[in-house]
């Protein structure tokens, strides 16, 4: 894989400094170093004290990583919404898992990936699955396809720099305009269901209210944590569960058979471009069919 950079900074710096800067590791750079993989500066070999300036063009050709072959493939299509040499954007449909587990190892979504990718004749085939969603969860999952994509993106991770936002339809009404939520959640015993604790792992919702009716109200939401379900767990706290979610007690029979939460939004920084990605997923059919009213216009 070629990796590229457009340089954005004012300090001028050597290319290693560069390259440590930049998601490339200690332990990286010594392969790098040893097997004489070739590093370019606007477009020509460059050696490890070279300047680099603002508005210059790095690229660094790394083998390809090698397939796991433990993940089996899968020919069942996926719906890309966005792709480039570094990033995967796909709409995952409610009913799949994301990653494979004990009782699927064989059709979840990185099994698709690796599937399409292969597909295509991809040399690299290691889907790195950066944002995770619930088995009957829809919407925007982003991957990654190198280590050093994922590396570079770490730090906006874990400061919770990716704006990720929801759409969410949950029973009754009476929400306010606009709430905050900021609640530990944790796991009791092994029940696979969270709760809000007091030593739980620390937990930010935001929700905007767009729309309600007699019985249900539909809400905006951004998570500014990714702890397992979170918007679950936080809504339901607040005695308005999703409807469809029976694990957290949401009111079923209402004309979706899952719960109704779609991943609609992602935005982030591209580390390699310095441009800010924003991609959307559109609103699926079973949660169409229980809104109360349009609001494509309000997310």
């Amino acid at each position: 894989m070629e990796i590229k950079w457009q340089v954005a900074t004012q300090q001028s710096q050597t290319m290693k400094q560069f390259l440590l800067k930049n998601g490339i590791s200690q332990r990286l750079y010594a392969k790098i170093k040893a097997q004489g993989l070739p590093v370019r500066l606007n477009n020509r070999l460059s050696s490890p004290a070279d300047q680099v300036q603002n508005g210059d063009q790095v690229s660094l050709t790394l083998p390809a990583e090698p397939a796991d072959e433990t993940v089996a493939v899968s020919g069942v299509p996926i719906e890309v919404l966005y792709e480039d040499d570094y990033w995967l954007v796909v709409n995952k449909p409610a009913g799949l898992a994301t990653i494979p587990g004990p009782t699927n190892t064989t059709d979840t979504l990185l099994n698709r990936i690796k599937g399409y990718w292969q597909q295509n004749g991809a040399i690299d085939l290691v889907p790195h699955i950066i944002t995770r969603l619930d088995f009957d969860t829809s919407g925007i999952v982003l991957a990654t396809k190198h280590q050093v994509a994922q590396s570079l993106l770490q730090p906006q991770i874990e400061q919770h720099q990716l704006q990720k936002f929801y759409l969410a339809v949950v029973a009754g009404t009476g929400l306010p305009e606009f709430g905050t939520i900021k609640a530990p959640i944790g796991r009791v015993g092994v029940e696979p269901r969270r709760r809000v604790i007091a030593d739980g792992q620390s937990a930010w919702t935001d929700y905007w209210r767009l729309a309600q009716d007699e019985r249900l109200t539909v809400l905006k939401v951004q998570i500014h944590t990714g702890r397992t379900h979170q918007i679950r767990v936080h809504l339901s706290d607040l005695d308005h569960p999703l409807v469809g979610d029976q694990l957290y007690e949401g009111p079923l029979g209402w004309g979706i058979d899952r719960q109704a939460l779609h991943a609609y939004q992602l935005t982030f920084n591209d580390p390699f471009s310095q441009q800010k990605r924003q991609f959307t997923a559109p609103i699926p059919a079973d949660i169409q069919m229980i809104l109360p009213t349009k609001i494509n216009d309000k997310l």
